[in-house]
């Protein structure tokens, strides 16, 4: 089964508040900056305090500048001010170099496996139905972006695809969406 977008602003939004509510801002972080940079999962777990985070002069960075994994190109990615909160609430909490890193005594960067499972037992929590994992976080990005105006042309840029074909399945368009184009339409 392919993974999907999280269509709902509000479930979205529950996803990333069930590890804040616990005091989890790792797993926070994870969602809010996965959604808010579109990056796959690999390339999300190996970023680095050093890529977002200027230590001496105690400021974010305004972008991540990184060579994707599975495309080998040059990207950069602009952080909104909602990367940038999330970050900043586990900045004293940090541990290592990884911005996402488990929990023991050397610490690396947590797997895709963790990632799953952090995001999975968010998702059962709140009760989102969906096929709904580390992937979904891109698309997720791209759907709203999508909804809110963003030309598909852009998206496609954004994910590097290399056709609009493949960023039409990103975006998740469902019977709802299609339906809302022929019930919105008001020419007469």
């Amino acid at each position: 089964m392919t993974t999907e977008p999280i269509r709902d602003v509000n479930k979205l939004k529950a996803l990333a508040e069930y590890w804040l509510e616990r005091g989890n801002y790792r797993n926070n972080a994870l969602i809010v900056v996965g959604v808010c940079t579109a990056l796959r999962i690999g390339d999300l777990l190996k970023l680095k305090w050093e890529d977002v985070y200027d230590e001496s002069a105690k400021t974010f960075h305004s972008h991540i500048t990184l060579t994707e994994q599975k495309t080998k190109k040059r990207k950069v990615i602009a952080l909104n001010e909602q990367a940038v909160q999330a970050l900043l609430r586990l900045l004293p909490h940090r541990r290592g170099k990884y911005i996402f890193s488990n929990n023991r005594k050397n610490a690396n960067a947590i797997s895709r496996t963790q990632a799953w499972r952090i995001i999975k037992k968010a998702v059962e929590a709140i009760k989102l139905i969906g096929v709904i994992a580390c992937h979904s976080l891109r698309k997720t990005m791209g759907y709203l972006a999508w909804k809110a105006g963003t030309l598909p042309v852009l998206l496609m840029d954004i994910f590097n695809h290399a056709s609009f074909e493949i960023t039409r399945r990103y975006l998740g368009i469902s019977q709802d969406d299609r339906d809302g184009v022929y019930m919105g339409l008001a020419v007469f």
